[in-house]
């Protein structure tokens, strides 16, 4: 058994212990409470499910098993002559709890090469799709072109233990995550550059061979795809792809089947959509304006002019976070130690300026600070990528870190196939109506 693998096993059975003594104590007790605007609303902030990676906080942001995205950056191993940390190092601390040893981190990074062969037929099934076709639905494909190879699917159908299920999740997520940049890259180069490939580098890290297999070969590029990569690969379990990957693999689905419908969530504009909107909006506010040096006179009047049709600022606002996101942040840093001189990348920091107060003055915005969306565009055009309906691919290939290392933890809980109760709006009219007639009745 790998020390990875070994490591989860001994983390994931003791944890299965302390839980089993939770539940037989206090499994009544109550947790939460839901409200009618919740069930209209969403579920929003309802605490429903568990979700070992990270946790989400309204006020200090996302913590990867406590530790601050600050923190990570000072804590993880780089690469040589590196600064931002290996998202293997993540990886490594989502799935197991622990900071891990640069040699730990190598390690991960070589067995990761050696799982990293996709088979042909995946890239011969991408080619049967239309080149215009949305590079996430390539990905999806793609993604399900490789479920024949499932480790999960293949053990199950022979009569797998129930207590083997996260040992093939593992197998299963370690190869997934492995081929993912070769996949992702193979996409861009057939859309974009006329199925020109470029051969992996096998002495680079995960996140340097996906910016070399992209074709970007600026050191500053690999750098930030470290960033990108370790920033964006988990948001706790409540947003649409994390709790997508939890839904479909709760019915046993192998993470190649779960981690495709999640890709097709985070496909949606009220998700991961998000960040190809962003730069488009301020693309198109240095078109109407006639340059790329507006002042902040210009960006406010701008602002308003998109709020005042009806419209949203992209990037701004959070459906938890109540103060600036720690990911804009820390990419915002990353600016201003490599590319301070950037047109692009000076707007953003003056629209960090202009739209909180604005959008505070409204009264109606609990959370007018920029999310993780509000900064990636600039840098992304500063580095050579400007095929905008790309960048989604990024952030899918980056949250795979985080929902597949979960998928792992819910198959050693041996956590339940998700069915929430649904009602109707007639139930619940009768419903307020009984909770109305006995509150006058106690009055």
């Amino acid at each position: 058994m790998d020390p990875l693998k070994q490591l989860f096993n001994e983390k994931s059975q003791a944890l299965g212990k302390e839980v089993k003594e939770l539940l037989k104590e206090h499994g009544k007790q109550k947790v939460d409470e839901v409200v009618l605007d919740q069930v209209y609303g969403g579920m929003r902030n309802i605490t429903c499910m568990v979700w070992e990676p990270s946790l989400l906080d309204s006020e200090e942001g996302i913590r990867f098993r406590g530790y601050s995205i600050p923190e990570l950056q000072d804590k993880l191993p780089r690469a040589p002559n590196g600064k931002e940390p290996l998202p293997e190092g993540l990886f490594w601390l989502m799935l197991v709890g622990e900071i891990p040893s640069k040699e730990q981190v190598k390690w991960l990074t070589e067995n990761w090469v050696r799982r990293a062969n996709v088979p042909e037929h995946v890239f011969r099934t991408i080619d049967t799709l239309p080149v215009e076709t949305h590079p996430m639905t390539q990905l999806s494909v793609g993604v399900m072109a490789m479920q024949n190879t499932s480790v999960f699917a293949q053990r199950y159908a022979s009569g797998m233990n129930r207590t083997e299920y996260w040992d093939a999740t593992y197998e299963d997520t370690m190869n997934l995550i492995a081929r993912l940049p070769r996949v992702a890259a193979y996409i861009y180069r057939r859309v974009y550059f006329n199925g020109e490939q470029t051969l992996p580098d096998i002495s680079l890290d995960w996140a340097a061979n996906y910016a070399h297999l992209l074709g970007i070969e600026d050191p500053g590029f690999k750098e930030y795809m470290r960033l990108f990569m370790t920033i964006h690969a988990d948001h706790e379990g409540g947003n649409a792809s994390a709790h997508t990957t939890h839904l479909v693999g709760s019915t046993l689905s192998d993470p190649y089947l779960s981690f495709s419908a999640a890709m097709n969530a985070l496909a949606g504009p009220l998700h991961g959509l998000a960040n190809q909107e962003v730069i488009r909006w301020i693309l198109k506010m240095v078109d109407t304006l006639g340059t790329t040096k507006p002042s902040r006179e210009q960006i406010s009047e701008y602002v308003k002019s998109t709020l005042g049709s009806g419209r949203v600022i992209p990037g701004y606002g959070h459906a938890v976070l109540r103060k600036p996101d720690p990911r804009f942040m820390a990419q915002r840093q990353f600016a201003e130690d490599n590319v301070p001189e950037s047109d692009l990348v000076k707007i953003v920091w003056k629209v960090f300026d202009v739209v909180p107060p604005i959008l505070s003055s409204l009264g109606k915005v609990k959370n007018p600070w920029p999310n993780v969306d509000a900064h990636s565009g600039a840098l992304l055009m500063h580095y050579g990528l400007k095929q905008h309906n790309y960048y989604t691919v990024l952030f899918a290939v980056s949250r795979a870190l985080g929902v597949l290392a979960a998928q792992c933890w819910a198959r050693a809980m041996y956590l339940p196939l998700e069915r929430p109760k649904s009602v109707t709006t007639a139930w619940l009219k009768e419903f307020v109506a009984r909770e109305v007639d006995h509150s006058v009745a106690e009055d």
